[in-house]
This record gives structure tokens, C-alpha cells and sequence, in this order.
């Protein structure tokens, strides 16, 4: 984190240096010499943690470099702040403004001015300490000795596993020793992937062991990889594995040899055997790159297992791999080996009825974490069987991970993880902290944010948005973050960090100042924190000065919050803050000193009760995200058209809306010029006002339009600037109640476009729908169309996800053969005159899901619905008694029973 701090910074700093020249004056050579210094420092962070468990000095240095960079990117802030601030000033308001702030100001340039030398004196104190007490020396003694003793310690002790640690693994097991043993000539790589802790390594281990294995093949090798590892040690080691088993001697020269000759070595003695060789913990890309030619495919049937906490590494094996994607304990199975290892010297390993909830509490808290489970159910096992000793470790298990020897394993295996991360997804993981135990975090809002912190960098040819999503992918493939939900295309929609792997981060973000959480616990908060979540008794929470002005996002989670909330004491105190988020928070006004958080980038106010937003919105130059989504506000300020940062602006939710009867609270008026702002990529929702519909073509860079209120006349205007919208990706537009929507004149849709949803009258489908290639995701509502609308959309190939809500009159739909080949999710809604549904044998082949909603007139099952083989859920609501009837009988008919449906929901 500390070489992530000051990465950040420079990037920072080389963004300013480019940028902003005509604003930096005399500061400019200032913040030069400070770039220089810091750059000359970053070479000795690179292995900073490393080397911190080595040395407390050490410690101390990377401490003061981490604090140096925050104290730098504070000033760096207020700098630019003011010069921008006196640059946009003009005219006699300006000038009338300059002199009744006259001394204000010079003070403040004066106290900033002088903060310059002052950090540049401490960045260079800083960087010459490092060269006196010889760091660089020292990193040079330590880095060779911490290979080998890194990589001989993983390998050591992955075979020793007590049987009684093995838990709920059966099925997986049976599965790998089936590829293991079948009979398939090719040499075949099996990749066993998930997060540190899960039991790769013990599942492996349980194969490796296997009379079975250990009679089918030739000769058999176990290499633990690890974080670190030599190339020659790693096929040294295999070469002596091989080579002792069987009792053949070692050449004279071994220990000499270079790679070439090591793998030359083991080609000729593995050509003509079946091997079984096990690569356990395998962190890179490249390493199967480098020693796969040591494994020959000699066609006798030989296997590679290889265990992996990355995705990437996973699959990136080549031709002939299977990949085995290892799962959580079920809660009986974490139950099972939680009490096995707590209560094993009671009788049966049974828990003890007074301590039930407490030990279930607790073994939650693992998430079917077998690392954990083994590991906390051992240090329960040392305590007092009594309620109290139970409850402080329960409330203390942060702690507990970070502090206690019993739980050090834990603790190393997976911060493993988090030390292999590069600098960049380091801040993009512990920010994750803010959010509480369990909570789902959305793929977009968790995107906004990182960006808005500024920890993405620009890319070209990307928006900062799609790198950040890269950045996500990464760290979901890295098993740093858990998939909760996808949506129908299979994108992640919402996600988490682990329990185990949450408290670990937290107390590593604890001590480097990043994060903290705050519950109310404590009465007041210490610290130079720069991101503050605040749960449950949050009126009462106190600051220390030092606290809120370092202070850089502040997160209030809807809880048991008063509503005598203020924001007051935010805008007078956080004046560096980047993001506050404040969704659902019963809050009723915004003061208008809100204005003053110049820094502000992101500002989420969805779900509360405010009516109106500050006037003087125009000052938060900026803004980056700004949601009012369920809210009360009706119009927004003028000012929101003057903020040239703003990319993503949310004013309504459509989802759920009666779109029969809208409301004021459906969408927003828009103000005036928001077609001025160039870099806007979000607008929804809002309403269609004449100069709008003819101007929004000036967003050229929009991924998202949601319309509403379209009025039949106005529809050609807006497909004139829709064409205009090359990069829009999702667009929704909803007509004005009794109107139609008149949307042929769209001859050149947006290529890219991949979800649609229109709400409102059409007298045929626009023709232009049946050429969107990139389309997923298709919502037609209130068409009340009369044509064959299945054949109408049947060449839309790329389709998951389609819902019919009052859109077809017709009485039959028809699904055939070759149609809708990745269709995931279909919906049919108040259909009123649907009264056959028709599926051939091979339609819809990928279908997941199917629901029927209040069709009053379909009183049959589909027909063909026996060979839906892939669906899961069937939800049926307001359906004809008969359809309900023969749905039962349906379901209880063995010969052709709904089994392949894991869920049939009738409401």
C-alpha cells in the first residue's frame, strides 16, 4: 500500500504537470523537485511489505512515505482549487466578490504558498533517511533468502492434511479422479481454481494419496509454486522427486545445471512413463509458458493438476484443460468440520445447547471457508466452554484474525492475495471496506466510485468507467471479490468481499489510514482516515481535526439513523471530500454550504427526502456523479448544465414504474444547456422538452438515455439526434399517456446498442430493431401490437433477456427451432388475448428462466415445454385457475415432471 500511495501520487502528479501548467505559476518547479523525490523513493517500495515484516525501521520509513504522499495530495488539491477559483472569476460580480474577500483570500494563498517548501523539505528528509539507514542494502540481503525460504515452506507442509479436515469434498473429488483416470491418451491439464483457504491444496492432496492414482501412473511429482519461485529450483525440485522415488542417481553436475539442461533432463526420463505432476499455487500466467515444454505429450494418458487463485492463470493452460471451480462449504458441512474441530474432546463433537447460536455466529462468519473454519474452531476448542468467553471472541474476531498466533495461517495464506495485487487494484480492493459485512455491492455504483476517487487510470481508447470494470474483472478473477449476481447476458451485476478476507483488509486499511468503519462503538474517532463508512448511531459520531480534513469519501448507511442527521458539520469540516453517499438517509434539506466541498466528485443522495438541491450547484466544478433518484426533488438548478465533469447524472428509477399512470415523481425536468455538458455519459431520467429532444445529439459520448414523456410529434427529432449518439449502449424512451411513439425515422441506430426498452403505442415494430447486432436485452411495453412479434425479432441472435408487458394482442406465440439461440430470461405480462404459447423441440436452448403474469386467457401449459431440458425457474402469477391446475399436475407426473426445474414459483 505504501508503493500504492505514492504511484497514485505521481500519476497525479505527471496528470497536473501536463494539464494544468498555466495554473501552477511558480509552484510549478515546486511540485517538480517533490515528483522527483518521491519517484526516487518509489524504487525502494516495491517490495515494501515484504521487507516491513523484516524490519521495524523499515516499517517506519514506508509509514512516513505513505503519510508524506496523502499530506502532498492534500495541498496539491487546495492549490489547484484556488487557482481555478480566481480563474473563472470575471465581470463586476467577480470583481465585487475579490474584495470583500480581499484578506481571505490572501490569506489563504499565503498559507498554501508556504505549505509547499515546507513538504518538499520533508519529502527530500524522507528519501535521504532511506539512504542512511542503507534500505536498499538490506533488500538486496533479504530478497534471495525469502525465495527459497517462501517456496520451501508452501511445499512442505500442503501434504500433511488430517483426514478429519477434509469435509463436504467428496463430490469434487470423485469428479478430478474421473478426468485423473479416464481414458483419454492426450496429456490433459486439470486447473483447480479459487480463493486462498478454500481446500485446493487438501482436495488435491486427498487425489494425489489415492491407491488408484498411485497404481495407474508411471511415476508421480508434487511442486508447491507459490508467490515465489525460481525457475531451475522449481524444476531442480521435480527432477529430485522423480528421480528419488524411483532410486535413480543424481548426475554429478545437478546442481550446476541451467534450465535448459534441467529440462532436457526430465523430457528424456518422462517420454515414455505416465505422469501424474501437481503444481500447487500457481500465481502467473507465464510460468506454464516457461516449463511446459519439460512435460512431453507422449500420448500415455499423462495429467497436470494445477491449483490457482486466478481465473486467468486457470484457463490460460492451452488446448486439452478442464477447469474445476471450487465452492464454499455448505452451511451442514461447515457445521460439521466447525464442531469437529471445536467440540472434538466432547461427546459425539456435539455443541454444547447454551453455546448453539454463538458457535452458529461464529462459523457464519467463515463462510464456508474451510481455512477459517479449521482454523477458528481450533482456537474455540483452547477456550472456556462458556457464553461470555464465546461472545468476546465473536465481537472481537477482527482482532482475533489480525493479532492471534493460533490464527497467523489464516491470516498469511490469504493476505497472499492481497500482496500479489499490483498498486492500483490494491486501493480499488480495501476501498471494498467501506461497504458492511455482506453487502452487495453493484458492479456500476462500485465503478463510479473508484473512478471518482480517482484511482483508474486514463487509457486510450477506453472511457475510465470500462477500465475500472477491467479492474473489477481482474479482482474477481484474482478471488479477491465474490460474484453474488449476474444479469442475464451473465455480466456481474452485483458482488462482495468474503467475510474473512473483509476483516483482514479492514485491519490492514486500519493501520495504513485508508478506511475505517464506524458502528458506534467508540465514542470518538482518532486518526488520519481518508474513507469513512458510519453504520447505526451515526448522529453521534465525532471527528478529530486531524480526521476530517484528510477525509476523502464519507459513506452513511441507512440503519436505525436518526432524522435529526445533519450535513452541516460535513461541508463545514470534510472540505477535501470526493464522495459522499448518503442513499437512503432520512435527510429532508441540503444546506447550501454543501457548495463548498470543491473537491466533490460524487454525490448520492437516491432514496432520501430532500425537495431541492443547493443553487449554487454550478460551484462543485468537479462533479463527476450526481443521483436523485427517489427523491422529491422535481427540477433541478440551472447550475447543473455550468459542471463540466459531470459524466453520470440519475434523476428517476424506472424499474417497477406504472407507466399506465405516470407521475411527477417518474422523471425529472432537465436543466436548461445539460446538452452542453461534452463528457456526460448517463442521463436518466428526463423528461422530453422540445430543445432537448432536438440538442441531445450533442452528447456524444451518452451510454445511457432514458426519455420519458415523448409526445407523438417529437419522436422523429429524437431519432434525428439518437443517430447523432454513436457510443450509446442502453436507451429507454417512454411516450407521454394516450400517446404513440413515432420512431421509424431512426434509419441509423446506434451500432453498439445493447438494452432497449420501449414504453408506449406502436402501430408496427420499428423496422430498425431487426438490425441491432450488439442487442441483449429488449422491453417492450404497452405496443399492444398485432403482428407476429416473435418472427418480427427472431434475427435478433445476440438476445438474453426479452419482456412482453402489454405489448401484443395476438393470440399465439411461436417459438421454433434456431431462434433466440442465447435467450436467458423471457417474460410475457397482461397479454390479454395470449392463449397458446408454442415450443418446438430444440427452441430456446439456453432459457434459464420463463414468466407468465396475468395472461387471463392462457389456460394451457406451453406446449413443448418438456424440452426446455435448460430451465430452472418457471414463475407463474394471476394465471388462469386451469393453467394453475394443470402446472400441479404437470409437476407430478414423474414420467414428465418438471425435475429439470430447480424452481417453480406460483403467486
Amino acid at each position: 500500500m505504501a508503493d500504492g500511495a505514492v504511484n497514485f501520487l505521481l500519476d497525479k502528479l505527471t496528470t497536473i504537470l501536463q494539464q494544468k501548467v498555466s495554473l501552477l505559476g511558480d509552484a510549478r518547479d515546486e511540485i517538480e523537485e517533490i515528483k522527483l523525490e518521491l519517484e526516487s523513493m518509489r524504487s525502494f517500495l516495491r517490495d515494501a511489505e515484504r521487507r516491513m515484516e523484516r524490519s521495524e525501521s523499515v516499517g517506519t520509513w514506508v509509514k512516513q512515505v505513505r503519510e508524506v504522499a496523502y499530506e502532498v495530495e492534500d495541498i496539491i488539491d487546495e492549490f489547484i482549487h484556488l487557482k481555478e477559483r480566481n480563474k473563472h472569476k470575471s465581470g463586476f460580480k467577480g470583481i465585487a466578490e475579490d474584495i470583500v474577500n480581499f484578506h481571505k483570500n490572501i490569506t489563504s494563498r499565503y498559507q498554501i504558498s508556504s505549505k509547499l517548501p515546507k513538504i518538499k523539505a520533508k519529502v527530500k528528509e524522507i528519501s535521504e533517511r532511506s539512504k542512511r539507514y542503507g534500505f536498499d542494502k538490506l533488500d538486496e540481503l533479504t530478497s534471495n533468502n525469502m525465495v527459497d525460504e517462501n517456496w520451501q515452506h508452501y511445499g512442505e507442509s500442503s501434504l500433511f492434511i488430517d483426514e478429519e479436515e477434509i469435509v463436504g469434498m467428496e463430490e469434487s473429488t470423485e469428479q478430478m479422479l474421473g478426468w485423473l483416470l479416464e481414458d483419454e491418451e492426450r496429456r490433459a491439464i486439470i486447473s483447480i481454481v479459487g480463493m486462498g483457504g478454500l481446500g485446493k491444496t487438501t482436495m488435491v492432496t486427498r487425489m494425489y494419496n489415492d491407491q488408484r492414482i498411485k497404481g495407474h501412473f508411471d511415476c508421480c511429482a508434487w511442486i508447491s509454486v507459490s508467490q515465489t519461485y525460481g525457475i531451475n529450483e522449481l524444476l531442480r525440485s521435480m527432477v529430485k522427486e522423480f528421480f528419488e522415488a524411483k532410486q535413480v542417481q543424481l548426475p554429478s553436475n545437478f546442481g550446476s545445471m541451467n534450465t535448459m539442461n534441467l529440462m532436457a533432463m526430465l523430457i528424456d526420463y518422462l517420454h515414455q512413463k505416465r505422469y501424474v505432476v501437481v503444481l500447487d499455487d500457481v500465481w502467473t500466467i507465464d510460468l506454464w509458458s516457461i516449463i511446459r515444454c519439460a512435460f512431453p505429450n507422449n500420448k500415455l494418458g499423462s495429467r497436470i493438476i494445477l491449483t490457482t487463485r486466478d481465473e486467468n492463470v486457470a484457463t490460460s493452460v492451452g488446448v486439452g484443460f478442464r477447469v474445476h471451480r471450487l465452492k464454499p462449504l455448505g452451511e451442514n458441512d461447515a457445521w460439521t468440520l466447525f464442531c469437529k474441530k471445536a467440540f472434538w474432546n466432547e461427546p459425539g463433537s456435539c455443541c454444547p445447547a447454551e453455546l448453539q447460536q454463538l458457535a452458529q455466529d461464529i462459523m457464519k462468519k467463515c463462510e464456508g471457508l474451510p481455512l477459517a473454519i479449521v482454523a477458528i474452531g481450533g482456537l474455540m476448542c483452547s477456550r472456556s466452554k462458556t457464553v461470555g468467553e464465546w461472545k468476546k471472541v465473536k465481537e472481537s474476531l477482527n482482532w482475533q484474525l489480525s493479532n492471534n498466533p493460533v490464527l497467523e495461517k489464516v491470516k498469511r495464506i490469504l493476505l497472499l492475495s492481497f500482496k500479489d495485487l499490483p498498486f492500483y487494484l490494491k486501493h480499488c480492493f480495501l476501498y471494498c471496506c467501506v461497504f458492511h459485512y455482506g453487502y452487495q455491492i453493484k458492479r456500476k455504483k462500485l465503478i463510479r466510485l473508484w473512478v471518482a476517487e480517482g484511482f483508474i487510470k486514463e487509457r486510450k481508447g477506453m472511457t475510465m468507467e470500462e477500465v475500472a470494470e477491467e479492474y473489477l474483472t481482474d479482482l474477481i478473477f484474482r478471488s479477491m471479490i465474490q460474484v453474488i449476481e449476474t444479469n442475464a447476458a451473465g455480466r456481474v451485476k452485483t458482488c462482495r468481499v468474503h467475510d474473512v478476507m473483509r476483516e483482514l483488509a479492514m485491519a490492514t486499511s486500519e493501520k495504513q489510514n485508508f478506511c475505517i468503519a464506524y458502528d458506534g462503538r467508540e465514542s470518538r474517532l482518532e486518526g488520519k482516515f481518508h474513507h469513512l463508512s458510519v453504520y447505526d448511531r451515526g448522529e453521534s459520531i465525532r471527528l478529530s481535526s486531524n480526521m476530517s480534513h484528510h477525509l476523502r469519501s464519507f459513506f452513511v448507511f441507512k440503519t436505525d439513523m436518526c432524522t435529526s442527521f445533519s450535513l452541516d458539520s460535513v461541508s463545514s469540516k470534510f472540505k477535501l471530500l470526493r464522495v459522499l453517499e448518503l442513499q437512503g438517509v432520512p435527510i429532508e434539506t441540503i444546506p447550501g454550504t454543501l457548495v463548498w466541498l470543491f473537491n466533490l466528485r460524487y454525490l448520492n443522495l437516491r432514496d432520501t427526502k430532500i425537495s431541492e438541491l443547493p443553487k449554487s450547484m454550478e460551484r462543485l466544478q468537479n462533479l463527476q456523479t450526481l443521483d436523485v433518484r427517489n427523491t422529491n426533488v422535481r427540477r433541478l438548478p440551472s447550475g447543473i448544465s455550468k459542471l463540466p465533469r459531470l459524466r453520470h447524472l440519475y434523476m428517476c428509477c424506472n424499474n417497477g414504474q406504472n407507466y399506465e399512470k405516470p407521475n411527477h415523481l417518474n422523471s425529472r425536468q432537465g436543466p436548461a444547456g445539460i446538452w452542453n455538458i461534452e463528457c456526460l455519459q448517463t442521463l436518466a431520467c428526463i423528461e422530453a422538452e422540445e430543445e432537448l429532444i432536438l440538442k441531445v445529439g450533442n452528447l456524444t459520448e451518452l451510454r445511457r438515455l432514458e426519455i420519458t414523456r415523448l409526445r407523438t410529434v417529437d419522436g422523429p427529432k429524437l431519432c434525428t439526434s439518437i443517430q447523432k449518439i454513436e457510443n450509446l449502449l442502453r436507451l429507454s424512451v417512454v411516450a407521454s399517456t394516450e400517446e404513440e411513439l413515432q420512431l421509424e425515422a431512426l434509419s441509423l441506430p446506434p451500432p453498439f446498442l445493447q438494452k432497449l426498452e420501449l414504453v408506449g403505442k406502436l402501430n408496427r415494430l420499428p423496422h430498425w430493431i431487426r438490425s441491432l447486432a450488439n442487442l441483449t436485452h429488449l422491453n417492450l411495453s404497452l405496443s399492444c401490437l398485432q403482428d407476429d412479434i416473435i418472427s418480427d425479432l427472431r434475427l435478433l441472435s445476440t438476445l438474453v433477456f426479452l419482456e412482453l408487458k402489454k405489448a401484443y394482442r395476438g393470440k399465439l406465440l411461436h417459438f421454433k427451432v434456431g431462434w433466440f439461440p442465447k435467450l436467458n430470461k423471457l417474460s410475457f405480462v397482461e397479454l390479454a388475448q395470449l392463449d397458446s404459447l408454442v415450443l418446438e423441440e430444440g427452441a430456446l436452448p439456453t432459457i434459464r428462466e420463463l414468466k407468465l403474469i396475468c395472461c387471463p386467457k392462457l389456460k394451457t401449459l406451453p406446449q413443448g415445454i418438456e424440452y426446455l431440458t435448460s430451465l430452472k425457474k418457471l414463475h407463474s402469477e394471476e394465471m388462469p385457475e386451469e393453467f394453475m391446475g394443470r402446472l400441479r399436475r404437470y409437476e407430478s407426473r414423474p414420467s414428465k415432471g418438471t425435475t429439470h426445474i430447480a424452481k417453480v414459483v406460483r403467486l
